[in-house]
Parts: C-alpha cells; structure tokens; sequence
C-alpha cells in the first residue's frame, strides 16, 4: 500500500541525499547517506537495492564506490520512487496484511476511500521531481557541498 509513508519517505530521503552530495562524476557511499538520515546502513540496503534496480540509481562497487543518480532529476519523479518501493519486487516488511474477514464496512467504504487517496497522492507525486526539491533545498538556504554537474541537454 503506497500510504506506508516510512518507506516511500526513505526512498524520497536517498535521492535526494544522493542528487544533494553527489558532484560530477562522484558517488556517494551507503554508509554516508546513512550517517546523514540518522538509519542503521542495514536498513537502508534493500531501499538503495530497489531504487538501482529501478535504474533510480546508479552503483558502483569497491572502495570509491556508492550511488549516484541514475538519470538527470529532473527526470526522476516522486511517483517513480513510490513505485520502486511499493512495486511487486519491492523489499516487503510482512507488515501490510489485510484482515482476514474485513467488515462490511472495511470493504465497501474504507478500501475504496483509501484507493481514491492513493490515487489522487499518485498523482501529485507524479508531478514532483528531484529537481524541485533541490530547487526547494536552495530556496531554502541550503547549499550544496559539491557544484552540480554541468547538464548540457537542450
């Protein structure tokens, strides 16, 4: 159910950590990003793992290795993110099991009003991309610690 915030937010918190720290051509180490969101580098493994290979993100292994964006930010959306997450090959914690015999009441009013939020928060996050939250980020007074990648795109 893409309503489990934590996880979607987990993912939304990487990419951006990632598209926020990584300069031209340099990656960023698991146990960085991490450090920064205050999680358990185990924790975050299975995330990092769907987000690259969703093509969300990039990897690269050894001593110098982490994760870089996979394609440009502005072409990365929120919904992009949730659907890596909440996907069928998405990393399951065993917690989104339905009651066995839903109520009458569960079926024909609560699981279609949570569709009908599902859907229209669907929506708004496909309208959302990295990109605008590193433009929030500097409206904001961040700054970030290394330049941004030339982009030469027209």
């Amino acid at each position: 159910m893409l309503l489990r915030r934590d996880r979607v937010m987990t993912a939304v918190a990487i990419v951006l950590d990632v598209a926020f720290h990584a300069g031209r051509g340099s990656t960023v180490p698991a146990g960085d990003i991490a450090d920064r969101l205050g999680e358990a580098r185990r924790g975050i493994e299975p995330v990092l793992q769907a987000l690259s290979r969703a093509g969300i993100l990039g990897s690269t292994r050894g001593p110098k290795g982490g994760y870089r964006l996979g394609r440009a930010a502005r072409d990365i959306t929120l919904a992009e993110l949730a659907a890596a997450i909440t996907g069928p090959d998405a990393p399951r914690d065993g917690d989104e099991a339905d009651p066995a015999a839903p109520s009458p009441l569960q079926e024909k009013v609560l699981r279609p009003l949570w569709q009908e939020l599902e859907a229209a928060l669907l929506a708004q996050l496909g309208e959302l991309t990295i990109a605008e939250l590193l433009r929030r980020a500097a409206l904001a007074g961040l700054r970030r610690p290394t330049p941004e990648a030339l982009n030469f795109a027209i």
